[in-house]
């Protein structure tokens, strides 16, 4: 399976990547859902929209210890350096993430959709002011706007808020113009992100999936299934690719 799924690598002309919380769990970024999920130690309320404008003295303590003390000592793993290198070599044309710590920049990729926005920024909730994390303090909770006072939130999208409409033109772009696509780390539970993979099924896209357990995709529209940890499978991929590439 890792030789067919190499083979289909090398001869597209548009891969693209489809990347959740599964390729950053070997980087100790837990997932959402699932036997070591966040939801099963934290009540999700505390990233709904409406809560958070109201309560956002109880949201920030706990957005601050999940997202920035922890999410803060992470670093990208095999999965995303293989991913960054491809990118590099012009084999891998974007990826389209569900995750929002930043680690297919910080492994070296340019060309990355972030469907549910970053951690890194914060935006203004009163006159829509970017900030970088690093520019607001997080000692003093919550973080208001040192432009205009107003409650400042992380700019990955909460429950009741919608996807970043640029995101979402970019993912469904770059879906319809892919002829092979990696779904690496991601169950398809989430919707609409879920659904995206179907886009570039329904325009010809070969589909290869890495995942440790079969996913809602599998039976449905994978074409190729390789079971395992990402970081495993994408080096081996990558073994392979050089091999082929030698002969």
């Amino acid at each position: 399976m890792i030789q067919k799924a190499a083979e289909l690598i090398r001869s597209a002309q548009n891969l693209t990547a489809f990347t959740g919380a599964g390729i950053s769990v070997e980087s100790g970024i837990p997932p959402f859902r699932g036997e070591n999920g966040l939801w099963n130690r934290y009540d999700p309320q505390f990233l709904d929209i409406q809560y958070f404008q109201y309560h956002s003295g109880q949201s920030w303590p706990i957005i601050k210890e999940i997202f920035y003390d922890h999410f803060g000592d992470a670093h990208p793993n095999g999965a995303h350096e293989v991913l960054a290198a491809w990118e590099q070599s012009g084999l891998l044309k974007s990826i389209i993430t569900q995750n929002i710590d930043n680690l297919h920049q910080r492994a070296g990729s340019k060309e990355v959709y972030e469907f549910h926005g970053n951690s890194r920024n914060l935006v203004c909730m009163e006159c829509g002011k970017n900030f970088a994390v690093e520019e607001v303090s997080l000692e003093e909770l919550p973080v208001q706007c040192t432009n205009c006072g107003g409650l400042v939130k992380p700019s990955f999208i909460f429950f009741g808020e919608g996807i970043p409409p640029l995101a979402y033109k970019q993912s469904v772009h770059a879906l319809e113009q892919a002829d092979v696509l990696l779904v690496i780390g991601t169950t398809g539970e989430v919707v609409p992100a879920g659904q995206l993979p179907y886009i570039a099924k329904e325009h010809g896209a070969a589909v290869i999936e890495i995942n440790t357990e079969p996913s809602v995709f599998t039976k449905r529209i994978t074409d190729v299934f390789l079971q395992g940890k990402a970081s495993d499978v994408l080096r081996q991929l990558a073994t392979e690719l050089d091999k082929i590439n030698t002969h």
